[in-house]
């Protein structure tokens, strides 16, 4: 049973790790017979390293449907991995790839979705609970006759991106401090990029009788960070970053104001990505995140997702100050 995967918005971070994933990590290697990339920047660093490694990278022209259409019948792709890509038109641009690929009839399909838009009001987090909306397309073909696309579906609800913390890295190298509009009771549990990429690879490599595995087929998986203290509020992230660092970290609830002036000055995605964030931190706010959900995670991948500690540790080099000694080290992680 061959297996050809189609990944869309390929040139961004979550598309690129799946994309990897599948052509180096030997446990998918042998699954997984072609990659395709959709890329609505072909020409940007990360296409052209995925490309390198084996996939074929094709470019996506946001408004020529019938281009992606033939892309896909041409490709010979029975697998689609839909991610909505980090653009200001992302709910117009991911319709036109779902319409795209019911024409193509494609087999299996894996959507990449937001832990949260279910919980999101449309009128106070509209950019969220879109993802919703675009759930509801994907879903809704299973049942038309017209298409085979959706006759094996997933959807991944992913959590907040831990590594949107790096936007405060500079706050912590000169300030030991990380400013969160969270607010201080509630909780969220962070989810490594790298662990939905995970996940996403076990599904899309996965093969039973009618597409998918069967264990995966069909399922909706919310995928948020682990049990314990992942589960967190802001001063218990920081407390978790002072462990692993070495050095004094503290939490500090900013407004909603400041935290878009931050976003503006340190981050160099688009509006509507910022916009994402902010209605994120809304929900967290709200207490609408207080909740954790690894069980798919761990039953498809085998493992635990990542711990905070650990996801520090890997960029340390990004939190820590140039000169430690700028600030008091923790004696012995204590």
């Amino acid at each position: 049973m061959t297996r050809k995967v189609c990944i869309t918005a390929v040139e961004g971070n979550t598309g690129f790790l799946i994309a990897e994933l599948l052509l180096s990590n030997s446990d998918f290697k042998g699954k997984v017979d072609a990659v395709y990339g959709l890329s609505l920047h072909p020409s940007s660093a990360k296409a052209k390293e995925i490309a390198k490694l084996g996939a074929k990278v094709v470019p996506h022209k946001h408004g020529r449907e019938r281009d992606v259409v033939d892309t896909l019948k041409q490709s010979g792709c029975d697998t689609l991995c839909l991610i909505p890509p980090t653009h200001q038109e992302k709910f117009d641009i991911t319709v036109e790839l779902i319409n795209a690929a019911r024409k193509a009839n494609v087999q299996n399909v894996l959507f990449i979705s937001s832990a949260g838009s279910d919980l999101a009001e449309r009128d106070m987090q509209p950019r969220l609970r879109e993802f919703v909306d675009l759930e509801t397309l994907v879903l809704s073909a299973k049942g038309d006759p017209k298409t085979q696309l959706g006759h094996s579906p997933a959807v991944i609800r992913a959590g907040f991106y831990a590594e949107n913390l790096l936007l405060y890295a500079p706050q912590a190298q000169h300030d030991g401090m990380l400013p969160i509009p969270i607010g201080k009771d509630h909780k969220f549990a962070p989810v490594a990029l790298g662990d939905v990429a995970l996940l996403a690879a076990h599904v899309l490599s996965g093969k039973g009788k009618h597409g998918f595995d069967d264990r995966h087929r069909g399922q909706l998986m919310v995928c948020t960070g682990c049990t314990g203290p992942m589960l967190t509020t802001g001063d218990e992230l920081a407390t978790a970053a002072s462990q692993a660092l070495g050095v004094q970290m503290q939490f500090e609830d900013i407004s909603e104001a400041e935290a878009k002036k931050v976003l503006h000055h340190q981050s160099q995605s688009d509006a509507s990505e910022k916009q994402y964030l902010l209605e994120y931190y809304s929900l967290v706010r709200e207490g609408k995140t207080n909740y954790i959900s690894t069980t798919a995670f761990v039953n498809v991948t085998g493992q635990s997702p990542q711990h905070p500690e650990d996801f520090f540790k890997v960029y340390a080099a990004e939190f820590k100050p140039d000169h430690p000694n700028k600030r008091q080290k923790i004696a012995n992680g204590s």
